[in-house]
């Protein structure tokens, strides 16, 4: 991990290796996503493994903030990019692909959408949001060979650790899929960034440390944590509409969020600490919607605690 330590978390603001940092260190600049949406569907949803999908996605693919897939990918970036680049006029950009499963379609239509979206203006890098059953050798190889152009990285839902909250989620793949997935991504030395879900139903608080004790121990960037969001028109919010359950309150996300980065690797980039859900559409936990209430809790915990990503870190577990 280069320039972040120990004395660094103490003396930051944020007392974890935001992922602000690592593109400040990496590009010496602000960078911002922009989120597109590839019209791709997913495995999970078209029959090939399941039509239900995860029980929590959305219609859009857990994409509710990418673009209109209507829309040429060129068109898609440059209404966020003319937005954010208001705010930051010498921001670079990150071409997200996040709605669905960005690696399920035939390698000439990744290609096209991928190199499309890298010619757009000040595009720095591509982030793939996909699943780990959707990588074939010979996507693999073309992700190595595009790696070595610009700053990729390729997000995974692993979710959980545990199979038994895999299934009721209806992820549709078990950890082990996973882990290999990271590894042939890892051995083409491409960058990998791990979705995890807290507050699943009947996970233990101990239940959410051992997710993040095995990621600690896989070849992998960064990590991003979420709170399970209950949306409308999902099988998850059917269920909770009918047999309401109870969620994690706010206090105990931010608790449990940092015993998580205490107990991180400290070289994992942390890309995020809370989700988003469209407000129109969230059942519940509606606190989850105050984005930044959310992440000063962590932060007032963290300091509260004199604590940082990775005090607690220890190789053997």
């Amino acid at each position: 991990m280069k320039g972040v330590n120990k004395l660094d978390f103490t003396n930051k603001e944020r007392r974890f290796y935001t992922v602000n940092d690592y593109y400040q260190e990496t590009f010496h600049s602000k960078v911002f996503k922009v989120s597109l949406n590839g019209n791709f569907t997913c495995p999970n949803k078209d029959g090939s493994i399941s039509t239900l999908g995860c029980i929590y996605c959305s219609e859009s693919g857990s994409g509710d903030f990418a673009g209109n897939p209507k829309d040429s990918i060129e068109h898609q970036f440059q209404t966020v990019a003319n937005v954010l680049k208001q705010k930051w006029p010498s921001g670079k950009a990150i071409a997200y692909f996040q709605a669905n499963t960005n690696t399920y379609a035939p390698l000439p239509i990744l290609q096209n959408l991928y190199e499309r979206a890298l010619a757009c203006p000040d595009v720095v890098g591509l982030a793939i949001a996909t699943r780990a059953d959707c990588l074939s050798d010979d996507v693999i190889t073309y992700l190595k060979d595009l790696s070595y152009k610009t700053h990729l990285t390729v997000e995974l839902g692993l979710q959980t650790m545990h199979d038994a909250s895999a299934i009721w989620l209806n992820r549709g793949h078990t950890l082990r899929v996973f882990d290999e997935a990271v590894y042939r991504l890892a051995g083409a030395k491409i960058r990998i960034v791990a979705h995890i879900i807290n507050g699943i139903p009947n996970e233990t608080k101990d239940m959410m440390l051992k997710t993040i004790h095995h990621l600690n121990h896989l070849p992998i960037h960064g990590v991003k944590i979420h709170m399970l969001h209950i949306m409308r028109y999902t099988l998850l919010g059917v269920m909770y509409e009918e047999h309401p359950f109870d969620m994690l309150s706010l206090e105990e996300y931010a608790d449990v969020v940092v015993h998580q980065l205490e107990q991180m690797r400290p070289d994992l980039v942390v890309y995020r600490i809370t989700g988003d859900a469209p407000k129109d559409l969230l059942l519940a936990p509606m606190w989850s919607l105050k984005k930044f209430v959310v992440q000063n809790e962590v932060d007032k915990r963290l300091r509260l605690r004199q604590t940082y990503q990775g005090v607690h870190y220890d190789q053997s577990r």
